[in-house]
């Protein structure tokens, strides 16, 4: 009998510039094709048990084994894993996970669920952030009201409120243009809220530390290997790398104040005393987000039916800023590059929106 394992689109590498097909269709083909699927989320599996993505391919080995496709021993299996060093034990679990998957999936759903679930900090909203997300007037049915009041909260925490504030302030700014266009559609609203904060919270090393202090992960890991455990944070800051060190340094818990003292040294972000900040690849960030409202603002009143479409497409486009030093500025050329082309797809939509309402007699906005 013809044997599959089948996985849905994973996460670790990233292009947004392909679009793949729906997991319905694929999942369709296989099946028409082969005796017997077995549907393996591999990559939630990896982070559930492991809390790490990367022994996604060891649960699919696990999983192809126990479907009886390679011609090998698990004992085989295992010392190779074993004789190879790098997280042996680890990597060993993740093979009989994957086993587990397809002989025993109860059970291992059982491991997934536990009743004694870690503890989850969920920090209340304030009433000051709450006020900010009311500044947005979008009805209750539409996603943009979750969206905004996400986003608003994090970019409090990133810096101050004022931050949020002006968040909070553009975001109102474009809904209200795009209500007055097209009413009841938040699309354009949504893009503007969902890449602007992800422009405004630019990962920098004050937000590194922030991260770094981050109550949540540190109750996992009490969770998952008790309260006396330990561990190391591996970094390589800019500065260091632009002053020759080419390797990463480990933080552990005797670092905890020099990461409080540069979170709080937040408050200089962006000013003359932003020491981080003459970095190229920083300067680059904050001239992003002044860019990115530019071009909303010029769009705003030229927005229709027409091309409302074409200005969400503009306000979704910095999905493609994606990644770290050369990474994020060889993306950044090539989001530039793509601007240029949707810009000119706009003009073309104006264009046409006009002659429109120049033949029925409307006139201009």
């Amino acid at each position: 009998m013809l044997s599959t394992a089948q996985i849905p689109t994973g996460h670790m590498v990233v292009d947004t510039s392909i679009r793949f097909s729906e997991q319905s269709a694929i999942r369709s083909a296989v099946d028409s094709t082969v005796a017997r699927t077995v549907s393996l989320d591999a990559d939630r599996l990896a982070q559930a048990l492991f809390g790490s993505e990367q022994y996604a391919n060891m649960i699919l080995v696990g999983a192809a084994f126990q479907l009886g496709r390679p011609p090998i021993t698990a004992k085989a299996l295992e010392h190779a894993i074993t004789l190879n060093g790098a997280s042996a034990a680890t990597n060993i679990q993740a093979f009989r996970r994957g086993r587990q998957a397809v002989a025993d999936p109860e059970t291992l759903q059982a491991v997934l669920a536990p009743d004694d679930a870690p503890p989850t900090v969920t920090p209340t909203p304030s009433g000051d952030v709450a006020c900010l997300v009311a500044m947005v007037r979008a009805a209750d049915s539409s996603r943009l009201p979750e969206l905004v009041a996400r986003r608003t909260a994090e970019l409090v925490v990133y810096q101050d409120l004022p931050y949020a504030r002006e968040y909070v302030t553009f975001v109102e700014k474009a809904r209200t243009a795009e209500e007055a266009t097209v009413p009841g559609s938040t699309e354009l609203a949504e893009a503007v809220a969902t890449y602007l904060y992800k422009l405004m919270a630019y990962k920098d090393e004050y937000e590194v530390a922030r991260l770094v202090l981050d109550e949540t992960f540190d109750a996992s890991v009490r969770h998952e290997f008790g309260t006396d455990a330990s561990y190391q944070v591996k970094l390589h800051p800019p500065l260091l790398r632009a002053m020759g060190l080419k390797r990463k340094i480990s933080f552990g818990v005797k670092a905890r104040p020099m990461f409080r003292l540069l979170y709080a040294a937040r408050r200089l972000r962006s000013s003359r005393l932003d020491t981080f900040g003459y970095h190229p690849v920083r300067r680059m960030e904050r001239e992003l987000i002044v860019q990115y409202r530019r071009e909303i603002e010029e769009l705003l009143p030229r927005l229709s039916p027409l091309t409302l479409t074409s200005a969400a497409e503009i306000a979704s486009l910095p999905d493609l800023v994606r990644g770290y030093e050369q990474i994020k500025v060889q993306n950044v050329h090539r989001y530039r590059e793509e601007l240029t082309g949707l810009r000119e797809e706009f003009g073309e939509s104006h264009r046409l929106d006009t002659l429109d309402k120049t033949a029925s007699g409307s006139p201009e906005r």
